[in-house]
């Protein structure tokens, strides 16, 4: 485990961007990307009848909407022991297989660094 203080302060930026999407939104995850410029993007899980979307494939989308063309890093904020091998593809379709996911608990404290990968 991670504090995020500990934390690079671009990294801690993501976990905290992804932390309160969670939390205003009230969704079950929040996460946030941050793209080869610095800018970032976060947004929370979608569940629509027609549209089930994680909140870090979401955070992909709004990336490559916006046109980002490559990312950073990625933060999850979510009770989930791992992260999905699906988010995980997202990651690495945008950022490639070395873009470190970093999965938070809901408490912001770091439990988990992966390669998207």
């Amino acid at each position: 485990m991670t504090e995020s203080n500990a934390l690079d302060p671009e990294d801690r930026k993501i976990v905290t961007l992804a932390r309160s999407v969670r939390a205003r939104n009230g969704v079950p995850e929040g996460a946030a990307v941050r793209d080869e410029t610095g800018r970032t993007y976060a947004a929370g899980s979608v569940e629509l009848a027609s549209l089930r979307l994680s909140a870090l494939r979401t955070a992909v989308a709004m990336a490559v909407a916006s046109g980002a063309t490559s990312l950073e890093a990625a933060a999850v904020v979510s009770e989930a022991d791992s992260v999905p091998a699906e988010d995980l593809d997202a990651v690495s379709d945008l950022g490639g297989a070395g873009t470190p996911v970093l999965l938070a608990g809901p408490d912001g404290v770091v439990r988990l660094t992966v390669s998207a990968g």
